[in-house]
């Protein structure tokens, strides 16, 4: 049986970020993976994130958010991938709403640039846009967009360069706990481990069955949309990115870039699934595309164009949609990394940090309190 310092059960995005730090460290560290990531079975896929610093979700989250910009860059300038574009990115809301307030308010404590604009404002300075009174936008100049994919390629490369080890297409069937360890079980080889990290995404849950624990977690079906717009007026080198929380509904998407058209998604709603049977297909004529096509027609009105493709990707929700990065509550060594609720990714690279100081300094680098399992005890 093959020995290794950190055994990682799911190569995604937090992953591949924590096993290109553990690696980096010269610690002897093994990923498996059910598919070959980057892939299009989990949350990663779909080209491009948001990356935004003062944030709607709470303020807790801005020393993580400007961490991860840090080694976004770090690794951009490692790998030599462009995995960032500057386009800026625009938050939409009712004045005086929670997610606005907490946008203007994480900044101002953490002195972050952001224009508040109003909504005659973003019209005129944003053609391609068309908001009513009584919505407020807070742009942030410095925010952008992440290339996903591309992330995930350049830790992945760099990673197994280091020395770290990657099984693909390996499904982890369970994971034993021992007095000096664990050993994690696939289909065709046993790993033992001195520390496991479970970063499964949507499939979290099952694996951490056999270790006797439930976690709250709940797989939803999301879908994302391309259509063509007017080039002139939403190319990535004067649109922002955005994030609009109107009528009830959150909507986000992303300027065109490179001619793909401007990309939009719900990130409220959704239908919950099982990872493991669900439909994958992107319906076109259905509500997977008319939800964003509706919104577009009201706000983005010169977005209306033909569909170019559309993609369906999954959320793994916690009861608050906060996340979870903890230790096993009954075996230490068993490092929990999920439940990342659709806002995830842009943290992806402090939370492969994080995990990587819990590993070897047994603390984390960073505030991560809130994220906990001790909070699911009332629900």
């Amino acid at each position: 049986m093959d020995h290794y310092d950190v055994v990682i059960v799911g190569a995604g995005s937090m992953g591949m970020a924590a096993g290109y730090y553990l690696s980096k460290l010269g610690k002897r560290t093994l990923l498996i993976d059910a598919n070959d990531p980057p892939h299009s079975f989990g949350s990663h896929h779909g080209d491009t994130r948001i990356i935004r610093h003062a944030y709607g979700e709470g303020r807790q989250y801005v020393p993580l958010a400007l961490g991860a910009q840090e080694l976004w860059q770090e690794l951009e300038q490692e790998s030599g991938m462009e995995l960032f574009s500057p386009t800026g990115v625009l938050c939409v809301g009712a004045e005086g709403s929670p997610f606005i307030e907490e946008v203007i308010k994480s900044a101002k404590e953490f002195s972050l640039p952001q224009e508040v604009l109003t909504s005659n404002a973003i019209n005129d300075r944003w053609k391609g846009i068309s908001l009513p009174e009584g919505l407020v936008g807070c742009l942030e100049k410095k925010s952008g967009v992440l290339f996903s994919e591309e992330c995930i390629r350049a830790y992945r490369r760099q990673g197994l360069e280091n020395g770290m080890t990657l099984v693909p297409h390996t499904k982890v069937e369970k994971i034993e706990k021992f007095a000096e360890g664990s050993i994690v079980h696939t289909k065709h080889a046993q790993y033992a481990a001195d520390y496991v990290v479970v970063s499964s995404g949507a499939w979290t849950g099952k694996i951490l069955e056999g270790t006797g624990f439930e976690l709250p977690l709940q797989p939803t079906r999301k879908t994302v949309s391309w259509f063509e717009c007017d080039e002139r007026l939403y190319d990535s080198s004067h649109f922002p990115a955005f994030s609009m929380e109107v009528s009830n509904e959150h909507f986000y998407g992303f300027p065109s870039i490179n001619g793909s058209g401007l990309k939009i998604g719900r990130h409220d709603g959704g239908e919950m699934v099982e990872p493991d049977c669900f439909n994958r297909e992107y319906e076109v004529g259905s509500s997977d595309e008319y939800q964003c096509r509706d919104f577009i027609r009201k706000y983005l009105p010169k977005a209306n164009g033909p569909l170019i493709k559309g993609k369906t990707c999954l959320y793994t929700l916690t009861p608050d949609e906060h996340f979870i990065i903890d230790r096993h509550p009954a075996f230490s060594n068993i490092i929990i990394a999920a439940g990342f609720s659709g806002h995830g990714f842009k943290f992806s690279s402090v939370v492969g940090k994080v995990i990587c100081n819990l590993v070897t300094e047994g603390q984390a680098n960073y505030d991560i309190s809130m994220f906990t399992l001790q909070r699911f005890k009332k629900y």
